[in-house]
């Protein structure tokens, strides 16, 4: 199977993204209707129109490539391992932040090959704010139409250590390890929603982002290829390896975002 080249990839996934951002505002601004999947987590009519959306936009930037997203993730492994590369998408990345109205939702796009996430963008609608990126390619944050700027990771000054937590799942683990930092650090704590965290250590406004609840690898692939770019890292705890993806188990184990491997970190 052919790919696209991890270069060629800026322009045209941050379009199919944008387009499914628009689609998801037009029915942020109404009345929202939700459905409850098997593992009680929340569906609206946005992620499966964003998924129509992507879904069609990257058929046409290679057709051919396979397709994994959250609303279409029950392709079985004896299918899947096969493949040398694929499209790993969610379509609505913090849905309850959608339902709440809190604004802190993306769309997250990446292309995966032989397990690695080469190149991913992260789309915030609200803010329209993109983040696009691969490992070796460098990591791009552009606001609206704006041109595209350079961003890079940010080690702290001095004993100021600014770490972030996920609004919806941010338990006894992540409190712990809070209060272990604050022995070493003055740490600032901002509680933030979807991918957008990893996204904000990746530009260098935060340094931190310890993840021990529950995720999936269409929640992190785009997301980790940015923060590589960036210069950061993502790694599982307790083993310190890059996630992988296209695993037999789509769950992903815990894991930190930081801006270095020699970040202090679970």
């Amino acid at each position: 199977m052919t790919h696209p080249r991890p270069g060629t990839l800026q322009e045209p996934l941050v379009a199919a993204a944008r387009a499914a951002g628009r689609a998801i505002l037009e029915l942020y601004a109404g009345e929202v209707d939700v459905a409850y999947k098997d593992d009680a987590t929340p569906l609206t009519e946005a992620d499966l129109t964003a998924q129509r959306i992507i879904r069609r936009g990257l058929a046409a930037i290679a057709p051919g490539v396979p397709f994994l997203a959250e609303e279409s993730s029950e392709v079985p492994y004896e299918q899947r391992r096969s493949w040398s590369a694929h499209w790993l998408v969610d379509p609505l990345d913090g849905t309850r932040e959608f339902v709440n109205h809190t604004g802190e939702f993306t769309v997250n796009i990446a292309l995966v090959v032989a397990g690695r996430s080469v190149f991913g963008v992260v789309h915030a609608p609200v803010p329209d704010i993109t983040y696009a990126g691969g490992p070796g390619l460098g990591a791009w944050r552009r606001l609206g139409d704006a041109p595209p700027e350079r961003i890079a990771v940010q080690p702290p000054r001095g004993r100021a250590l600014t770490v972030l937590t996920s609004r919806s799942h941010a338990g006894p683990r992540t409190q712990a390890f809070l209060a272990e930092l604050a022995e070493r650090y003055d740490v600032s704590v901002a509680a933030r929603g979807s991918a957008i965290k990893a996204c904000l250590v990746a530009d260098g406004q935060a340094h931190l982002y310890p993840r021990f609840g529950p995720t999936s690898e269409w929640d992190t692939a785009a997301s980790q290829a940015i923060v590589e770019a960036a210069g950061g890292v993502l790694r599982a705890i307790p083993s310190d390896e890059p996630l992988r993806y296209n695993k037999p188990d789509l769950r992903n184990p815990p894991f930190y975002v930081a801006y270095g491997p020699e970040a202090p970190h679970p």
